[in-house]
Formats: C-alpha cells, sequence, structure tokens
C-alpha cells in the first residue's frame, strides 16, 4: 500500500482571520445604527432620544472610523495613518484661517451646536468631515473609474474627480449645515450669488482645498503591490448615506431646489460608479 505524506500546511491562529474585515464590520455596523439614529431625527414628529447632540456628533465619528477601517483592508496601517493626519491637518488649517479671515471659504460663524472647539475657533468636527468626504469620494471615484484603471492619464483622471466628488458632497451639506442643523451661518457678503447662504467661492475654496490635501496625501493612499480586487462599495456607501440624510433634512425643511440637486447628483454618481464597478 502506498504511502501519502501530507506537507505542512501553514495555518492562521484562531482569532487572527481577517481582524481588519471584522474591525470594519462592527464600524460600519454602528455607523448604520447611528446614522438610522440621525436620519429618523429628521422627519419625525417627537424627538428621539431628546434634543442632546450626540447622535450628530457620534455619527461623524464612526463616519470616520469605518472609512480609515476600510482602507486598512488594501493598505497598511501606517499609510492610512499619514494620509488621515494630512487630511485632518491640512483641512483643519483651512477652515481655521477662513473663520479668522473670511478667507477662502468666506464669512463663516461656527454656532454651539457643531460641538466643542478643537482650539477657538475651529470645532472638533471640522478634521473629520474633510476626512468623510475625501477619503469616501476617492473610493467613490475609483469605482467610476475602474474600467480605465490601466491608462496613463488614471492618476490625473482619479484626482480630478475626487476633488469634483468633495464639491458635491459639500453642496448637499451646505444647506443642511446652514438651514436644517445650524452648525454654521455665513454672514452676508457683496457677492450677488449664493448656494443657501454660502457664497460661490466656497465651493472653489472647498475644491482647492481638497486638491492641495490629495496632493501631499495620495502617495500614501497608493498600494505599493497593487494587485486586481474585487470592488468596494463601502465608500459609495457612506457617500449615498451621507447624501440621503442631507435630502432628507432639506425636504423636510422645504428646500426643493437643494431637494432636487442632491436627489439627482445622488443617482448620477450611483448610475456611474455602479457601472464602473461591474467592469
Amino acid at each position: 500500500m502506498n504511502r501519502v505524506v501530507l506537507k505542512d500546511i501553514p495555518l492562521k491562529p484562531a482569532g487572527s482571520l481577517d481582524w481588519p474585515k471584522r474591525v470594519h464590520f462592527i464600524f460600519f455596523a454602528l455607523f448604520l445604527v447611528v446614522f438610522l439614529l440621525v436620519w429618523a431625527r429628521l422627519w419625525l414628529p417627537y424627538p428621539v432620544l431628546g434634543q442632546g447632540r450626540w447622535p450628530d456628533g457620534m455619527l461623524v465619528v464612526l463616519a470616520a472610523g469605518t472609512t480609515l477601517a476600510s482602507l486598512t483592508r488594501r493598505l497598511p496601517g501606517q499609510n492610512v495613518m499619514l494620509a488621515s493626519f494630512i487630511v485632518a491637518l491640512i483641512g483643519g488649517v483651512a477652515h481655521t484661517v477662513g473663520a479668522l479671515t473670511a478667507v477662502p471659504f468666506g464669512p463663516i460663524v461656527y454656532t454651539d451646536r457643531i460641538g466643542q472647539r478643537l482650539f477657538d475657533p475651529l470645532p472638533w468636527a471640522v478634521p473629520l468631515l474633510w476626512l468623510v468626504a475625501i477619503l469616501n469620494s476617492r473610493g467613490v471615484a475609483r469605482l467610476v473609474l475602474r474600467p480605465w484603471r490601466q491608462t496613463r492619464a488614471y492618476g490625473f483622471w482619479l484626482l480630478g474627480l475626487t476633488v469634483a466628488l468633495v464639491v458635491l458632497l459639500d453642496l448637499a451639506l451646505e444647506p443642511y449645515a446652514t438651514q436644517v442643523e445650524e452648525f454654521w451661518r455665513v454672514q452676508p457678503t457683496k457677492l450677488p450669488l449664493d448656494w443657501y447662504t454660502a457664497p460661490l467661492v466656497n465651493f472653489f475654496a472647498w475644491a482647492v482645498t481638497a486638491l492641495l490635501i490629495l496632493a501631499f496625501a495620495t502617495p500614501s493612499l497608493l498600494n505599493k503591490k497593487p494587485v486586481k480586487s474585487p470592488p468596494d462599495y463601502y465608500s459609495l456607501a457612506v457617500w449615498l448615506l451621507l447624501n440621503l440624510l442631507f435630502l432628507t433634512g432639506a425636504a423636510v425643511h422645504h428646500l426643493r431646489v437643494a431637494s432636487a440637486v442632491i436627489l439627482a447628483q445622488s443617482i448620477i454618481v450611483a448610475g456611474y460608479a455602479l457601472r464602473g464597478a461591474r467592469w
């Protein structure tokens, strides 16, 4: 009788199987729970959990948490930490300068409803908002451009589309932040056009700041050992859920133009992202 010799096969120790996926699953599940709570508070006729502002703050924290946990599934932890630091630092500095000088975002005044300050006049939530906006917009852009990822101009298209998606997210955020939740106010300016009190220069400033952030953070976001991987829908999910939150707030407060714009951009972006993901 022939003897069969089995080669030793290294086994992963129990409890260490795909821990980045497990951590991300926990963060994303918690994000969904808190999102549903904040979303329901917008349209229910009675206040859920009273008038406390902690669900809004928790939503920002968990949105940032699930975004970073998603990145750690394909990038080394040190890369994710460095990119996060760059995004939060540049975004925070830009808004600090803006609050002090009204340049480049316009004369913004933060209210107490946005929470405590990291230091005067920067609220703690603003750097996290930049983190969520930049990293999830880049994830959505990667889905949209997936069919062209091998082309020479892919990096430039990714950069430009990410900036555009950040601006679209801010386009949805401004009515929610100024008219619905009153996180900040924009003082009147002499500029003839605005978007729910936000001057148009605000969106140009978001685009320039996002471009500056990506110029410094992109090297940390590149996978040094690129392999073909299945599409990652989590960034798209977070991006669309935030737009749904802003859309609901606009609709409840009868901001019809804002509601139509947010709905249209969400449908268009989702369509292109899902189309690219199937490639």
